[in-house]
């Protein structure tokens, strides 16, 4: 997983022109005004090759009245929590303020590296006064200008040495397994259910699970980690910090996995928050198995199972080659044939088939339905071979790959499928010339 970046500090002080600085994008809403950010933002970044994601946090704020800086207070806690590096912005033309020692306070207190940068330094004069915030007691100062960039690089360089030290599990060849849905649809059941044992706090109360909890399962033959995620609401109803957190964490875990089960309520049937997490996992390349949860509470005539499947895969189109399972959580009801099934997708996702047989197998296809002519020209495949992706991936290496269009693409992943298992698995055609 990587690492994740927390801004924090004061109101008004730049942490959201910093936020669009590292993640390259104008996101954070950058306003004047002391307490814009309110709700969180969360990017990807990264410096010499090394990758993180940045998180830009409100205000901190001790002791205030205002409703909206208590939750800001909140927010920052909890990034501090969250976080595996904490970059604490102070404002130089303001100088150190009693808000700046509260937020020292806390920093001090928590085990995260903190690396404390004074910001709008533009002149001499100002780099002059950065001293005075060494008083805070966490070490050396950056002096930055996080509006025009300069000294963001010297800090860069001191962070990416903290993230590079970061070790990875010595467990990184192990499958990881995401289990994901929106809220209340059954996901620790899941997880419990598989496990034998109360694992997590399963209550019928929507948003139960706040974190991400990676939990190894090895049993009937399988190893791997399974993850229960916080659930994937609408961006319109996080209106809890901590629900932010779960989205953030959900989405996070769909990132790190190989596959995704994803969870449907069978109750509510396939919606667009389903579709919305489906095409996360679909963008992302991984596996996806869909477990369409909650099955035994459904009344059953004799194609109730085949028109829901159909309707699924009508909403998922084209990427319908997807398997879906019936399934009942809390009776246990087809649970092993979910796990059976992830094991499959993941193997067909790290399939790899050779240079050779790709072109014994598909070259006569294409031969005999080629790309359509275009401008009178005649496109011919040469060579086909598979690149080393962690996910399917294989370039058609041809005369004029500019003129092949998308519904030709989507008859060779076709032909693929047909020819090799690929079930539950995203694969990636490229054409390019020779």
């Amino acid at each position: 997983m990587s690492n994740l970046i927390a801004i924090v500090g004061r109101p008004n002080v730049g942490k959201s022109t910093l936020f669009n600085r590292l993640t390259g994008t104008r996101q954070a809403i950058v306003d004047a005004t002391s307490g814009v950010t309110r709700d969180r933002h969360y990017g990807h970044s990264d410096w010499n090759g090394v990758e993180f994601s940045v998180m830009d946090t409100g205000g901190y704020v001790m002791g205030s009245e205002d409703v909206f800086e208590k939750e800001i207070q909140k927010q920052v806690l909890l990034a501090i929590e969250e976080a595996d590096v904490i970059v604490f912005m102070v404002d130089t033309i303001e100088g150190l303020t009693p808000m700046d020692q509260d937020v020292a306070e806390l920093l001090r207190r928590s085990d995260k590296k903190v690396f404390l940068l004074a910001n709008k330094v533009d002149n001499i004069d100002l780099f002059n006064g950065t001293n005075e915030f060494y008083r805070l007691g966490l070490g050396k100062v950056y002096p930055v200008s996080s509006m025009d960039g300069s000294g963001t690089g010297d800090l860069l360089d001191d962070l990416v040495k903290e993230l590079s030290e970061k070790k990875e599990e010595n467990v990184a060849d192990l499958p990881r397994v995401a289990v994901v849905g929106r809220p209340n649809v059954g996901k620790s059941s899941l997880v419990n259910a598989l496990l034998g044992e109360e694992r997590h706090i399963v209550t019928p109360v929507a948003g139960t699970t706040r974190d991400s909890i990676y939990t190894r399962f090895k049993s009937f033959g399988f190893d791997f980690f399974l993850v229960d995620t916080a659930g994937i609401r609408k961006k319109g109803k996080v209106s809890e910090n901590i629900e932010f957190y779960s989205v953030m964490r959900s989405i996070r875990a769909i990132e790190n996995s190989d596959v995704c089960l994803i969870m449907i309520d069978a109750e509510l049937g396939f919606e667009g928050q389903d579709l919305n997490i489906f095409h996360l996992a679909e963008k992302n390349f991984k596996g996806i198995v869909l477990l369409v949860n909650k099955w035994d509470l459904i009344e059953k005539e004799t194609n109730t199972h085949k028109a829901f499947e159909s309707d699924i895969r009508k909403k998922i189109s084209p990427f319908s080659d997807v398997p879906i399972i019936f399934i009942s959580a809390t009776s246990k009801q087809r649970i092993h044939k979910a796990l059976e099934t992830c094991m499959k997708v993941y193997h067909n996702r790290t399939r790899k088939i050779t240079t050779s047989q790709l072109n014994e197998k598909m070259l006569p296809v294409l031969k005999e339905t080629p790309p359509p002519m275009y401008k009178g020209k005649q496109i011919k495949v040469k060579y086909i071979t598979q690149l080393k992706t962690h996910y399917p991936s294989f370039v058609f290496f041809c005369n004029l790959p500019q003129y092949v269009k998308d519904p030709y693409k989507r008859f060779v992943e076709n032909q693929l499928r047909r020819l090799y298992d690929f079930s539950g698995v995203p694969v990636q055609i490229y054409f390019r010339s020779k």
